[in-house]
């Protein structure tokens, strides 16, 4: 069990590394100021657009991460199992379908964890970029003084 728990703090660690590397690589795109990016960011939906796939990307670089650690312990039989495996335990804590042995639940049990936070700060991360682009912005929001 020691095993485990200290496999699945060092893969929430690496994890949690890629996500901060991920959007921190995101954000520096998103400012940059490259002749191919500066027309993106003057496009309020084409910059959100981009950003939603950077995030996309990043998560899909975690979760085949958690697909290959698997597949090198011999936890699952293949990759397109192992691949998803991972991402239905990333997602959503699994559906149980495919079940990893009792050497290794926890490991999958911490994926589930921390995947929903991930899911969590990338939502909390978009939602911040329409703040900022202003597109959270809505007439409907605003009290009616057209007194009808």
């Amino acid at each position: 069990m020691v095993q485990q728990l200290s496999l699945a703090t060092f893969m929430a660690i690496l994890t949690v590394l890629i996500h901060l590397t991920g959007l921190a690589l995101l954000v520096r795109l998103l400012r940059s100021e490259h002749r191919l990016v500066t027309p993106i960011r003057k496009a309020p939906l084409a910059t959100l657009l981009l950003a939603s796939l950077g995030v996309i990307l990043i998560h899909t670089v975690e979760i085949w991460t958690y697909a290959f650690l698997y597949l090198g312990l011999d936890a699952l039989h293949d990759f397109e199992t192992a691949l998803y495996f991972s991402t239905v335990t990333y997602a959503s804590v699994g559906y149980g379908d495919v079940l990893l042995g009792k050497n290794w639940r926890i490991l999958g049990a911490i994926e589930g964890a921390t995947g929903i936070i991930m899911l969590g700060w990338s939502t909390a991360f978009l939602v911040s970029l329409l703040a900022r682009l202003k597109l959270l912005a809505h007439d409907w929001l605003s009290p009616d003084t057209s007194g009808g």
